[in-house]
């Protein structure tokens, strides 16, 4: 049983980073699929235009501010299905930085999560 969940594991994250492969230069290559009533549209992750520039009347997100957004993530996740203007991400962002605050942000939260209710003590 351990073996095949490493197997998973391994898979999964294998996917993942293949998702995160950098972008073509061309805006032509997009991926879809679709049966008779849906429709579906893969794209690449490319790069961010508003890389290091302010939104209009604030400062550029950085490490910080990542990290907030990251512990915050569950929360905004959840209003963004209701609330389309809220999203979980600021794209004026420096970049690597704001990005490893974000991770770390999200992952310090589900490893508090999972250690707080993931334990019960038998008597």
């Amino acid at each position: 049983m351990k073996k095949i969940l490493i197997f998973v594991l391994f898979a999964v994250l294998l996917i993942a980073l293949a998702a995160c492969a950098p972008a073509s230069k061309s805006k032509d290559i997009k991926l879809e699929l679709g049966t008779s009533d849906t429709q579906i549209q893969f794209t690449p992750p490319g790069p961010n235009p508003n890389l290091n520039k302010p939104a209009e009347g604030e400062v550029v997100a950085g490490l910080v501010t990542g990290l907030w957004h990251g512990f915050i993530s569950p929360v905004t996740l959840t209003v963004s299905f209701f609330n389309p203007e809220i999203q979980m991400y600021d794209v004026f962002n420096t970049g690597s930085l704001y990005n490893l605050g974000f991770l770390l942000g999200v992952a310090i939260i589900f490893l508090l999560l999972g250690f707080s209710g993931g334990r019960s003590r038998k008597r």
